[in-house]
């Protein structure tokens, strides 16, 4: 019989929700031969599991298939206590006033990109507006120097993607995040040398109690804040364009009333979340709807699923402005809750505000476009849309 849930399939990355329902009505505590892990559904199963770091463990990475060398260096990859030092050390990088000065030039931004594609019948939303915008603004605010959006979401994807024939990652893979790590790395040394107004050195420099990042966690940090901001961010953006290019009547209502946006976004994140499933390890033996799981064996929590359980949320399967979906995981939860959501409300806002703004009615040219193939994450690889209803 083939199993309900298959990892490392192309249906999976184009459309989980199916398999989710069935995990969640059936088999809500699921061991997956195909994956080698557990994996729990119900929201609220998942919201405990992400809170309960003590036993459901981050230590050994967070990525269901781990890059090598990343786990203990990294907030996602690491538990309390050093998780609070390193966070708190973070965090300052992410205050408020250190993100308001990023609003003009995101707005410069996307009003560049979306004013390139307004006047065309046809745009690959992706490639041309959420990538631009996401690589630009995150590049500013670390400090970096402009790089060709193309290039580095390309190289983002490549390391956060799967080798579905492996069940894991491949070479080139793994190739992909060294490159990146390596280019940080000499980002930091030159801050080092001559310290900037930007993130990076923040980074380097921050300090509690005598207490600073090392220079591995200062790159992997970094490093990690470009896959997550490129990666997560772009294609949360992208998901967004996707639920109101298919949710016609909604992004009229969005389209005449902007004040709807930040609503629009929190269902967004319920609805079609871009970080579906992260890895946890078992401290100790955990039983879970008459399921032994066992000290050592891995847990994948699935935010996508548990954000589409009626439990939780009824009719789940509905993309709904008035939804109010308070408590959602679209940022996970707990003491790994996302470190960079208000940046990414921020860059959603204002893009989605200008393209609503400029081409009210854009709609899917068609649903043939392919996945990223992610163990972890669920976008697209391109988004055709066109300018004008269907």
């Amino acid at each position: 019989m083939q199993e309900p849930f298959r990892l490392y399939s192309t249906e999976i990355d184009r459309n989980p929700f199916p398999a989710y329902k069935a995990l969640r009505d059936n088999h809500p505590c699921y061991w997956s031969e195909d994956a080698q892990t557990w994996i729990l559904t119900r929201y609220k199963d998942v919201q405990a599991a992400a809170m309960d770091w003590e036993t459901f463990s981050s230590t050994q990475g967070n990525l269901v298939d781990e890059i090598p060398g990343r786990a203990g260096g990294t907030l996602g990859s690491i538990d309390p206590p050093r998780h609070d030092r390193l966070r708190a050390l973070a965090q300052a990088a992410f205050a408020k006033k250190n993100l308001e000065h990023l609003a003009a030039p995101a707005a410069r931004s996307a009003s560049r990109a979306v004013s390139a594609v307004k006047t065309r019948a046809q745009f690959d939303f992706v490639g041309e507006v959420s990538s631009v915008v996401t690589v630009e603004a995150l590049f500013e605010m670390l400090g970096l120097a402009p790089r060709d959006p193309y290039e580095v979401r390309a190289q983002v994807v490549l390391s956060v993607s799967s080798d579905k024939a492996k069940k894991g990652r491949n070479e080139a893979q793994n190739a992909a995040f060294n490159r990146l790590t390596a280019y940080i790395a000499e980002e930091v040394a030159q801050r080092r040398k001559t310290p900037a107004d930007d993130l990076i050195t923040r980074l380097a420099e921050a300090e509690i109690d005598g207490d600073k990042l090392s220079e591995r966690e200062v790159i992997l940090t970094t490093s990690m804040f470009v896959v997550a901001g490129v990666e997560s961010l772009s294609s949360f953006m992208s998901m967004m364009a996707l639920n109101l290019a298919t949710h016609p009547e909604a992004r009229q209502r969005v389209a005449h009333d902007l004040a709807l946006l930040p609503q629009a976004i929190e269902e967004s994140l319920r609805f079609n979340t871009s970080a579906q499933r992260f890895k946890r390890v078992l401290t100790r033996d955990f039983e879970l709807h008459g399921q032994v799981m066992k000290a050592g064996d891995k847990v994948i929590l699935a935010y996508g699923a548990a954000n589409r359980d009626e439990r939780k949320f009824p009719d789940a399967e509905t993309y709904d402005l008035n939804r109010n979906p308070r408590n959602h995981l679209g940022f996970g939860a707990g003491k790994h809750f996302c470190i960079g959501n208000a940046l990414a409300r921020l860059i959603t806002q204002t893009t989605m505000s200008k393209l609503l703004t400029e081409i009210p009615n854009f709609s899917l040219v068609d649903h043939s476009f392919s996945w990223v193939p992610s163990s972890n994450f669920r976008s697209p690889m391109v988004l055709p849309l066109k300018n004008g209803a269907p």
